[in-house]
């Protein structure tokens, strides 16, 4: 608890004993000012639903502002290096609330696809690549990308945490191509995001069914596939923060820089 929090309720607690005996007469106090700068921003983890095989798909909502960001990881599970990254992330925006995330609320989802992390597998446990499952108009019916759209209940639950949480730019980690992807109105979010890392911007085209396709050009919504490097999987947290850190940090500050 803030000190100067805790020494207000320690004073209310003592006052009203002293006048409930009759000894103490109370002072009138200005109200309790009970903005960002004293307490603490709201941190929520929540699941959002079960994956094919029953596994919890679960995620953090850290703070309270009307500028919504959602960060992703691991749709494909054969691309882990994001998962230690939004977690990092996570921990770094609940000790930072007051600097970072004042008119913010990032959203973050660190394993979108736990079926396949288990099985290092790209697809999900149903043998369906989630990232061409959604609902476009450039997606292909077929059994790797899902009969009908939206048929897996993973990309369902994204779908459901936009139309919930409606962001205002997105950000889904992916591996090994090594650079800053965008769909929709995405690429100054791109170009502000590669200031803070190695990664250059790449226009690598909307893909059928993927979720750069119906968040950027479906919905309209800023979005960018970041694109980190296939060896990042073998790195420890700390040096994936190193090199990536500021960049996501940069996503949810946009258009204003890191400081």
């Amino acid at each position: 608890m803030n000190r100067k929090l805790a020494i207000i309720i320690e004073v209310c607690i003592l006052s009203g004993i002293l006048t409930s005996a009759g000894c103490y007469k109370p002072t009138t106090y200005p109200e309790l000012d009970t903005s960002i700068d004293y307490l603490p921003i709201p941190v929520r983890q929540s699941m959002a639903g079960i994956s094919v095989e029953e596994r919890p798909i679960m995620y953090h909502l850290i703070g309270q502002g009307p500028d919504v960001i959602f960060i992703l990881a691991a749709i494909h599970g054969d691309e882990p290096a994001g998962i230690p990254l939004t977690k990092r992330l996570a921990d770094y925006l609940q000790q930072n609330q007051q600097k970072l995330l004042k008119g913010h609320t990032v959203l973050i989802l660190p394993v979108a696809n736990p079926d396949g992390i288990a099985k290092n597998s790209r697809l999900n446990a149903k043998g369906v690549d989630l990232n061409r499952n959604f609902d476009t108009e450039n997606r292909i019916n077929n059994k790797e990308f899902g009969l009908p759209p939206l048929s897996e209940p993973e990309a369902h639950i994204i779908k459901l945490l936009i139309k919930q949480y409606t962001p205002d730019r997105i950000v889904s980690i992916h591996q090994p191509y090594g650079c800053i992807d965008y769909d929709g109105p995405g690429r100054a979010l791109a170009d502000h995001m590669a200031k803070y890392c190695d990664l250059p911007v790449k226009k690598i085209g909307a893909q059928p069914g993927s979720l750069g396709s119906y968040a950027g050009i479906t919905l309209g919504i800023p979005i960018i596939t970041f694109e980190m490097q296939k060896n990042d999987s073998n790195l420890n947290p700390d040096i994936l923060w190193q090199r990536y850190g500021n960049a996501l940090l940069a996503a949810i500050t946009y258009p204003e820089p890191v400081d």
